[in-house]
């Protein structure tokens, strides 16, 4: 090969490798439309991964209970999703999986990977909290803390700059361990059960979440201490925050009666963002992808994006699809 033409390839190649996305993108989906007990349809529901052509890609078992996968920072064919009867594991990528929970520990909500100390797995129960010091091997309760009662548990967050910090969304409230789960305390208490909680993949000091019927919240401090976000409703149920991660003052929140709503000044002020979603609109979930692209899950509809942050929506794909959760996943080194 000349050696002009050989340098050619090598810089088109370097071009292309220098361009890969830093993140993948995955949903958690249940894709049943016109499906009833009984019917023939088949269905494909579960974990998608968001390909670099733009497509869905199908990875895992089927079902349709799955509300949330994690991924192993170490080695990505290690995941774990949460179910209807608990949490599985695969260690090859999805060719096979195993159940880790015994029968008291079923209806996963939501499941955290500590990137500080991977073995570690903490599990959102419908009752409390489950966690997993050796990889999913075995799962225990660890709630002391948590509340006799209102310790229903919708999400769990792993605090990325230091291994043990953990934050749940519970129903009375958001509880914090900052020993791997030995012990919790509340830091926001609420009358209604707290939807998600989601640290900014900006600033780590920097925490959103949102409640039944009790509004946003926002932390600058690590999730120590809490304000109210002022512009967003409380009078219905917010079901989900996410950030952008290509804009630090880019959020969204996904509500079934207020639909998709937006803020790009960091929280200071929020606007509803449903021209050209379906009439009702009803969304589940929203999600960002690591394009800058926001995604809404419309009930009983398909999945929505758009381009411009819900200024102008268009269908994506997966007719008839739930979307339970979005996960924006730093890409492994090759």
């Amino acid at each position: 090969m000349p050696a002009k033409t050989l340098l050619l390839a090598l810089l088109l190649a370097g071009t292309a490798q220098a361009a890969a996305p830093a993140y993948d993108f995955f949903i958690c989906a249940n894709i049943n439309r016109n499906y009833v007990i009984g019917s023939k349809i088949t269905t494909l529901n579960g974990v998608y991964q968001r390909t670099d052509a733009g497509e869905w890609r199908h990875i895992g078992y089927n079902d349709t209970g799955i509300t949330a996968v994690a991924f192993d920072p170490r080695n990505h064919n290690v995941s774990y999703t949460t179910a209807m009867n608990g949490l599985w594991r695969t260690l090859d990528g999805g060719q096979h999986w195993r159940m880790c929970n015994s029968w008291d520990m079923t209806e996963g909500r939501d499941v955290a990977v500590d990137p500080n100390a991977p073995d570690h797995v903490y599990v959102a129960l419908t009752d409390g909290v489950a966690v997993s010091t050796d990889r999913g091997q075995t799962l225990v309760r660890r709630e002391n803390g948590l509340p006799a009662r209102g310790k229903y548990t919708q999400a769990i967050k792993v605090d990325r700059t230091r291994a043990g910090r953990v934050l749940a969304a519970c129903e009375i409230g958001i509880y914090l361990t900052e020993d791997g789960a030995q012990n919790w305390r509340q830091v926001l208490p609420t009358k209604e059960t707290v939807n998600d909680v989601q640290q900014s993949p900006h600033d780590p000091k920097l925490w959103l979440a949102i409640t039944q019927s009790a509004g946003a919240w926002i932390s600058r401090d690590g999730g120590v201490t809490w304000s109210n976000l002022p512009g967003v409703p409380a009078d219905r149920a917010l079901y989900n925050v996410t950030f952008d991660v290509t804009n630090p003052q880019r959020f969204a929140i996904g509500s079934w009666a207020k639909g998709v709503l937006t803020s790009e000044d960091g929280g200071k002020t929020w606007q509803t963002r449903n021209a050209g979603l379906p009439e009702g609109h009803c969304v589940w979930r929203v999600g960002v992808d690591p394009a800058g692209r926001l995604y809404a899950s419309v009930v009983k509809e398909t999945l929505y994006v758009s381009d411009d942050f819900g200024r102008t929506w268009k269908k994506d794909a997966l007719e008839g699809s739930l979307v339970n959760s979005f996960l924006i996943l730093p890409r492994a080194a090759k």
